[in-house]
């Protein structure tokens, strides 16, 4: 079984959570995504925080499913390893908060399935990113081919997710995978930290909601909920005032 281990840091209104294995391989297996949903519960019951960073550790970001865990499954066990990948997946998505994946090295499977549930990738050029898991005789089960298709369309999703052909996060730039490509981890770290900066100045009320209006396809519910907020009322007062808006903190 993997030795994969997440942690979560929370400084002001900045939550960083990272996969660490002493093995230099990050791997999703049951005990893994029961500890990262935890944090993703934590997370969602901190309204203070604003934003949350994935990291990865060692040679690759998340390197997917454990396979050895895997390898014995009954299909009413894949059915619950499933299930359980996608609830944790849907509330990382759900969470109010702005939330980036860091990408310091290959995502695949797995790993890329968790990255497609963040509001954003930020990955180093050289990292791969891919879907292999027909490659072992299964396919993605844990929103990876919803997501994808959403995201990029549904022919360049099948291009990854039925050949489990990896590409680079160079290439995948203009397909709009990842957001942004830099030339290394330590340009990934500062730039990470300038973007997550940047989102500050946002009312942490308005980004929660505009976050499920996307999910929902609804705007005119949340924005008439925008009214019912401290975050409105500053916002355009500040607005009107010619001052910077200083928002709620929890």
């Amino acid at each position: 079984m993997s030795k994969t281990q997440v942690e979560l840091k929370i400084e002001g209104a900045h939550a960083a959570i990272t996969f660490i294995t002493d093995e230099g391989l990050n791997v999703l297996n049951s005990e893994v995504l029961h500890s990262f949903h935890a944090i993703v519960a934590r997370i969602g019951g901190e309204p203070r925080i604003r934003t949350a960073v994935i990291h990865g550790t060692g040679k690759v970001f998340l390197a997917g499913a454990d396979i050895k865990e895997m390898a014995k499954f009954t299909p009413a066990q894949g059915r619950a390893y499933a299930e359980l990948g996608q609830g944790v997946f849907a509330d990382l998505a759900a969470l109010p908060c702005v939330t980036v994946a860091a990408i310091n090295g290959p995502a695949l499977g797995g790993g890329l399935e968790l990255a497609l549930a963040c509001d954003f990738r930020f990955a180093v050029k050289s990292a791969k990113l891919g879907c292999p898991e027909v490659t072992l005789g299964l396919i993605p089960g844990w929103g990876g081919v919803g997501r994808l298709t959403k995201l990029i369309g549904q022919s360049r999703a099948k291009r990854l997710y039925l050949s489990g052909t990896p590409h680079s996060a160079e290439e995948t730039l203009p397909w709009g995978l990842v957001d942004e490509v830099v030339n290394s981890a330590e340009d990934l770290e500062h730039r990470v930290a300038a973007f997550c900066k940047s989102l500050h100045r946002a009312a942490p009320s308005a980004v929660a909601l505009a976050k499920r209006a996307a999910r929902d396809m609804d705007e005119i519910t949340p924005f008439a909920e925008c009214f019912e907020t401290v975050d409105s009322q500053e916002g355009m007062a500040a607005f009107v005032e010619k001052r910077a808006a200083r928002w709620m903190e929890g």
